[in-house]
């Protein structure tokens, strides 16, 4: 079994997982309980894996988004026919994509400052720190070091080469945040805005 199947495989689980919690919930009448029981439920099990998903299909992205959307319909009460991007956008939930992004962009964010598991940290390398870009003008950023790959299928998907793209196309000064909490704020403020544009 190829690394594709594996995924392919946790994506139906957790597609039938969500959905079957969505069900449950569906009987509970309170929309604060059920957004509640929704996020405890449903958006916690797919964003446990989500810095997983980098470089996936579209289709197993759009399955997962079918979650999302099926919650977010849940909450509203809202028949299946209805336009989902206002019910996303007034539950300020990211679509998955973002949600992969995001999730690349924080682990990186701690590995660079030192709160991540150190076998996920040396991994990552600023620009700065390479010594033949030391006289580059990229040395003075915080940009990473993209690492080669030897296959565009799988080794655009590992994560360094995933995290630093990720974090590469964040704009500076959301790069040279100064502590996590304000950067996991700014980060999907940033994701959301350009998720919705």
């Amino acid at each position: 079994m190829n690394c594709d199947d594996s995924l392919q495989t946790h994506v139906t689980a957790t597609v039938r997982s969500c959905f079957a919690a969505l069900r449950r919930i569906r009987c509970f009448r309170r929309c604060l309980l059920q957004l509640s029981l929704i996020r405890a439920l449903v958006v916690s099990k797919v964003d446990c894996f989500c810095s997983v998903l980098a470089g996936v299909s579209c289709q197993l992205l759009y399955r997962l988004q079918s979650i999302f959307n099926a919650a977010a319909r849940l909450v509203f009460s809202v028949r299946r026919s209805e336009r989902i991007t206002p019910l996303l956008r007034e539950l300020h939930w990211l679509r998955v994509p973002e949600r992969v992004t995001f999730r690349l962009c924080v682990l990186t964010y701690r590995c660079l400052n030192g709160s991540a598991p150190t076998y996920v940290a040396e991994n990552i390398r600023l620009t700065a720190d390479v010594e033949r870009r030391r006289h580059l003008r990229s040395s003075t950023t915080t940009t990473l070091v993209v690492p080669p790959v030897q296959r565009s299928t799988l080794g655009d998907r590992a994560f360094p080469v995933a995290a630093s793209r990720a974090w590469n196309s964040l704009p500076s000064s959301l790069r040279t945040v100064s502590s996590l909490v304000p950067f996991r704020h700014q980060l999907k403020t940033f994701l959301f805005v350009h998720s919705f544009d």
